[in-house]
């Protein structure tokens, strides 16, 4: 297996890199300077169809937490974001988009209440280690923060829960969507909790310790094989259908959480105070400029998107296709983009063009798909 990449100590093995080896991966990307697996099966649509059918296991060690402990712990996360974070409960998992005085999206992790005085982020690719260290110092807040030896394992598919149910017991299945619990393996107490990068249903091993990472992969893997049980990642099909966003693709620091349909996830009339507050209300008032959507195209199966794709409506470029491929269940090619407004409308028609110039017809859709 070559994966194209230069491997130095700049680019961080995982606690199961050698397992994702042995395993078979075809190809590696890197996420908060880590390896993260992009390929396994024959064909992405392959990966595709067994991820909606069986169970899959996932090296998502990209998640970094940024932990965050102390008398101000509540306060320093409220302040980085406009979501509502009052109501939180040890035990609860929230989707937080984190902004930055403009409004712009830092980054949106989910975050995790472990007790009042302590939290994690787990982060998808972007700096939040520093970010948060800096703005603690600014505030004088009382914390410590740092990167704890923490590595997900994911168990995405529709037969995750009988496959941990096997390996945990019963009460795995009481765990409700966004929440976690501690459950026993090798003597220790790890954190579990039913969310995933996926719709297809699943669980996300939060493993406390990387030196059980070979141990914890053979164990699912073990007690996975009568459930058909194979190594993947991230489906890009599968998470464009879903709905679900890649910062980095989807949306950046240009991006504010209203252009990102992340507006129920943002409270501007409450009582707390947060970064970029006075932007963000005054976007919601003039209305975004701006909408992520979905956008169906072109009937003939067409390359992945490495160059963002024009969106044109007319002769006008109304936006650009960040994510796309060919969906074996639309027969279509899907993808995301962000629409300006007035354009945005689902059953717009658009026309796509290519990376070769060639134009497709097409359509505005909502995500995700049923």
């Amino acid at each position: 297996m070559s994966s194209g990449l230069l491997m130095t100590r700049r680019i961080r093995r995982t606690p199961y890199t050698a397992k994702v080896e042995a395993a078979g991966v075809r190809g590696f990307t890197v996420v908060n300077h880590m390896l993260l697996p992009k390929a396994f099966q024959p064909s992405l649509e392959d990966d595709y169809w067994h991820l909606r059918e069986h169970v899959q296991l996932w090296d998502v060690s990209t998640q970094r937490q940024v932990e965050i402990k102390g008398a101000d712990a509540a306060k320093l996360c409220q302040w980085m974001t406009p979501r509502n974070l009052s109501n939180a409960k040890p035990g609860d998992c929230l989707y937080v988009p984190l902004i930055d005085e403009n409004a712009g999206m830092v980054n949106d992790p989910v975050l995790l209440k472990l007790a009042n005085d302590h939290f994690w982020l787990s982060i998808a690719d972007s700096d939040v280690l520093l970010w948060t260290k800096g703005l603690a110092l600014g505030k004088g807040f009382e914390v410590s923060i740092g990167e704890p030896d923490v590595s997900p394992l994911a168990v995405q598919g529709p037969k995750a829960e009988n496959l941990l149910a096997t390996l945990f017991g019963e009460n795995i299945r009481k765990l409700r969507f966004f929440k976690f619990g501690w459950f026993e393996f090798e003597g220790t107490k790890q954190l579990i909790a039913r969310s995933g990068y996926s719709k297809q249903g699943g669980f996300e091993i939060y493993l406390n310790g990387s030196h059980l990472g070979e141990k914890l992969w053979d164990t699912v893997w073990d007690a996975g094989l009568e459930f058909n049980i194979r190594p993947g990642c991230p489906n890009l099909i599968e998470r464009i259908e879903a709905g679900l966003y890649s910062y980095g693709n989807e949306f950046t620091f240009d991006n504010n959480p209203l252009e990102c349909g992340l507006g129920t996830y943002c409270e501007l009339d409450g009582d707390f105070d947060f970064i970029g507050k006075s932007a963000l209300k005054k976007i919601a008032d003039q209305g975004p400029a701006r909408q992520m959507r979905g956008v169906v195209y072109g009937a003939e199966k067409l390359p992945g998107v490495a160059i963002p794709l024009s969106v044109l409506v007319e002769a006008k470029t109304v936006g650009q296709i960040t994510s796309g491929a060919w969906s074996p269940r639309l027969k279509r090619n899907i993808g995301t983009s962000m629409i300006d407004a007035g354009y945005w409308n689902v059953g717009q028609p658009v026309i796509v063009v290519d990376a070769a110039g060639q134009k497709h017809d097409g359509e505005v859709i909502k995500l995700p798909v049923s």
